[in-house]
């Protein structure tokens, strides 16, 4: 009769437990790919013991580097800066933007609770009014103050993707017309390549005229600034997902067109069987490439459409002229170039969920 080793057993249990925890460190790894964290995955090998030595490489390599080149930036922001005088006082440096970037965070604050109150003060009229049994006076009050920095933000972004998501309406349908049938694609071709360059400056005089003829009163559900930014995102913005998806399209493998026609597959079903799933990456690939265009179109059309978000906010500082005015620019830049960072890994994550290479 054998015995089992107690040590051996032990060993065993212990490396069983290590090939379950990498496994699932390498699992995690594609989701912090997708969040731009692809450096905690040697953080986490080398905290299990795994090859301390090369983790550590990696980390120097994804994480120590970019915090080297920050602070590099860092430091040489903060000693130019006051070299450089303009007509607002030296350049602020970036003690000064972040004393701004709390001093919006505080008056964000205040604004949120001034709203708040004048919101119950607005509840409680109407419910003495009811209790009164003068439920025909009660009105719905709304608020007049002043946005926040963040609501500008949520304006923005509320802005950018309503235009993002009718240009894809747009630009995806089209873009499988030209990848399907050389016709069509000689057709659009010419209006893609004239109208693909056109400056948002040039568009939003035209759709400025348009909305304010179609659009009399700013009552409806979206007001004449919002419809005006938000279409001339989507002119700018819709060509990158056209051209892509008529790319990914028309680069199908002829093999699996030959196979649809064997299995006379209706133009449907060759559609949302063959073609959208065979063209997916590189149609993500063109709608990250288009919500780029459109947030960076935004804050042009905002500034000069009075749509009440971050390109306003930018403007108003802009005329404002104040000592704090290119302070709180910069922390607009930073805010525009963060969140510009965050929409593209929402389209990055994605495009990892619905297709079948995350590389692409």
């Amino acid at each position: 009769m054998t015995t089992v080793d107690p040590d051996y057993a032990r060993e065993a249990e212990r490396d069983a437990r290590r090939a379950r925890l990498f496994t699932r460190i390498n699992k995690a790894d594609a989701w912090f790919r997708v969040l731009g964290l692809s450096w905690i995955t040697p953080v986490l090998k080398a905290a299990a013991g795994d090859n301390p030595k090369a983790q550590m490489k990696d980390i120097w390599l994804l994480l120590g580097v970019p915090l080297l080149a920050i602070a590099g930036f860092l430091l040489l922001w903060g000693t130019l800066a006051p070299r450089v005088e303009t007509s607002l006082g030296a350049v602020p440096g970036p003690a000064q933007v972040w004393h701004e970037a709390v001093l919006l965070h505080e008056d964000a604050q205040a604004k949120a609770a001034k709203r708040d109150k004048f919101e119950t003060m607005v509840a409680a009229r109407n419910e003495k009014l009811i209790a009164a049994g003068k439920a025909d006076q009660v009105k719905d009050i709304a608020y007049t103050g002043a946005p926040s920095y963040y609501e500008q933000i949520w304006t923005s972004i509320k802005t950018v993707f309503f235009g993002f998501l009718i240009g894809s309406c747009v630009a995806i349908p089209l873009g499988i017309l030209a990848g399907l049938s050389p016709y069509a694609n000689s057709a659009i071709n010419p209006l893609v390549q004239i109208f693909k360059p056109v400056s948002p400056l040039a568009w939003l005089p035209i759709v400025t005229m348009i909305i304010s003829a179609a659009v009399a009163t700013n009552d409806g559900l979206f007001s004449k600034s919002f419809l005006i930014s938000a279409i001339t995102v989507t002119l700018c913005s819709l060509w990158p997902t056209l051209i892509n998806t008529a790319l990914g399209v028309a680069s199908i493998d002829r093999d699996l067109v030959a196979v649809s026609k064997v299995l006379k597959m209706n133009t449907h079903t060759k559609i949302t069987k063959l073609v959208l799933p065979s063209a997916l990456p590189l149609i993500f690939t063109g709608l990250r490439l288009s919500l780029g265009v459109g947030w960076m179109v935004l804050i042009a059309a905002e500034m000069l459409a009075q749509n009440p978000g971050l390109g306003k906010f930018v403007w108003d500082e802009f005329q404002n002229g104040s000592s704090s005015s290119l302070a709180k620019i910069m922390v607009a830049v930073f805010t525009i170039g963060i969140i510009g960072f965050l929409l593209d890994r929402v389209m990055y994550a994605l495009q990892s969920l619905f297709t079948f290479s995350n590389t692409r």
